[in-house]
């Protein structure tokens, strides 16, 4: 029955254990270890562990395998294993399939920590790295090669928004028998179909829209169960990078909102780029739900049409009107997360990809008056009021 169920029920039911006390809400399993009734079963859950049996927190745990059963059903993947935040999930999946010798394509428009895993630590373990412009489909043929193993893109490039072609890539990739790994977080799981477009490893930091409420850090990476109980548990339950039960609680009542939360703020996201579209203290408006924007025609068939819930906005004057700008605000708050119920405004040339040196910027599209803004749950007229009065004052 759970297979034929529509996204929003699978959010609020998949997965779900209950105790001998038939709980509503999901229990929270705050327990390191896990208790034997002999020696002989100690011995043989060490060697391989039955359906829902557990020995160490490390390696599994009852409230946080419910959140990786709900997230995988609604992704249409086999498996899934939920790591401590987003950036272990990126740093798990790929490292965890890499080793010396190997030959890694990549978009070259990502967030700075998954830039610094890719030029910084795979490189210095012997893995080759070459990247490309994403959009670009030539570059990525010309990339791969015979012996390339893996390529990795965001879905939804961070802060500008560029879109690259799943099924395209995909099957470029795949034409070398390379393994397929998106950075999906700006696509949403709602929005997205990757693994249905031809991804084999999707990766979110739940962090984002699944807890949506800036409450905890979480990571997940889905995809077959060869690939994660096989290739990818081994390694993070060696390496430490799992969930913490508590946390999984957390992304569990996030999921029962999400598809509600990321559809309001798609709406509000995509009205808000409409009223400032053109505007005269702004160099550009970018928002792929924007019929202007250079990918608008691939967002109808990759995202079903929802340019998803974050818009960047490139101020004339630079740094100087940015930062105006963003002081300016009443309602958005600056920091530097996203997908959240409240909006987040930042100015990524100086916070999230701030390690980057001013060419790497200038090629990525990165200006010094790029203001990224994750759209929220206020009411959106009020927030288009705020974001033109401030404009008004960076100008």
């Amino acid at each position: 029955m759970s297979e034929s169920w529509n996204k929003r029920t699978k959010l609020v039911h998949g997965g779900t254990r209950r105790s001998q006390y038939n709980e509503v809400s999901e229990s929270i399993f705050l327990t390191q270890g896990f208790v034997y009734d002999t020696a002989e079963q100690a011995e043989q859950r060490f060697i391989e562990l039955g359906e829902d049996e557990f020995i160490y927190a490390r390696y599994g745990n009852p409230t946080v395998a419910m959140f990786e059963e709900r997230i995988a059903m609604l992704e249409g993947a086999e498996d899934a294993f939920a790591t401590a935040s987003g950036m272990a999930a990126v740093n798990g999946a790929l490292t965890s399939m890499l080793k010396a010798g190997d030959h890694v394509v990549s978009a070259k428009a990502l967030f700075g920590s998954c830039l610094y895993i890719l030029e910084n630590i795979l490189t210095r373990y012997g893995v080759e790295v070459t990247f490309v412009d994403g959009t670009n489909l030539d570059e990525w043929r010309a990339a791969v090669r015979p012996d390339t193993k893996a390529v990795f893109f965001e879905s939804m490039s961070n802060p500008t928004l560029e879109v690259i072609d799943i099924k395209s890539v995909a099957e470029i990739a795949h034409s070398v028998g390379a393994t397929v790994v998106i950075d999906n977080v700006f696509s949403t799981p709602v929005f997205s179909d990757a693994i249905a477009q031809g991804a084999d490893v999707v990766i979110y930091s739940a962090t984002k829209h699944i807890d949506g409420q800036g409450r905890v850090l979480g990571g997940v990476i889905l995809g077959s169960k060869e690939y994660i109980r096989g290739t990818l548990e081994p390694y993070m339950k060696h390496t430490g990078g799992a969930l913490s039960p508590f946390s999984a609680w957390v992304l569990l009542k996030g999921l029962e909102t999400m598809d509600l939360r990321v559809q309001a703020q798609a709406t509000s996201a995509l009205a808000i780029a409409e009223a400032l579209e053109g505007h005269a203290a702004l160099q550009r408006t970018i928002y792929p739900g924007l019929a202007s924007h250079a990918q608008n025609d691939l967002i109808q068939t990759q995202l079903g049409g929802k340019g998803g819930t974050v818009l960047s906005l490139d101020l004339k004057g630079g740094k100087d009107a940015a930062f105006k700008f963003l002081d300016a605000l009443t309602i958005p708050v600056i920091s530097n997360n996203l997908g959240d119920a409240k909006s987040i405004a930042t100015h990524p040339a100086t916070t999230t990809h701030q390690r980057l040196s001013d060419e790497q910027k200038v090629d990525l599209g990165i200006a010094p008056g790029l203001v990224r803004i994750s759209i929220g749950l206020e009411d959106t007229d009020d927030l288009i009021a705020d974001l033109k009065q401030a404009l008004a004052a960076a100008s």
